[in-house]
């Protein structure tokens, strides 16, 4: 069970786990995700990690099917600037790896930021901490618990 379970498991949120075959070579782990799930790829939500110019860490929850507008991340952070963050970096702060880093469970908390497409529906699927795990659950029951905030980050 991954960290990014455990916390939905404790604070008893409701979610539901979805499990398939991870292959290696795929180019988007996410697009690779609402393939093989048979999910609507604007449903799916990656978690990207981007750093502004005072090296904060921030994080991002965009669809899978779309990208993340730095700029726009940067707006809604109060920050002059967002790069992309370093993947190593991204991994030793939440925990995770590249391509299965959740947004719920990371060793250190961190600003997160949601796009605001994940409250039209009525569930998102994200990282559940692995590559090849993902958890169905409401936008809302994520930004309570990552703390986070609905912002318009994502661009088609």
């Amino acid at each position: 069970m991954t960290p990014a379970l455990e916390l939905l498991k404790k604070a008893r949120a409701p979610h539901h786990v979805l499990a398939y075959e991870h292959d290696p070579k795929a180019h988007s782990y996410g697009l690779e995700a609402a393939e093989k799930l048979g999910l609507d790829p604007t449903r799916v939500y990656k978690t990207l990690l981007a750093a502004s110019e005072r090296h904060e860490l921030l994080v991002a929850v965009v669809p899978v099917a779309g990208s993340l507008d730095l700029k726009a991340l940067a707006q809604a952070a109060g920050v002059k600037k967002c790069e992309m963050a370093d993947p190593a970096h991204a991994q030793r702060s939440t925990g995770y790896l590249v391509g299965g880093i959740s947004p719920l469970g990371q060793k250190k908390r961190l600003r997160t930021f949601i796009d605001c497409s994940a409250e039209a529906f009525p569930s998102i699927y994200v990282s559940a901490g692995r590559r090849g795990l993902d958890v169905e659950l409401a936008a809302s029951v994520l930004a309570e618990h990552t703390q986070a905030t609905f912002a318009d980050i994502g661009r088609p």
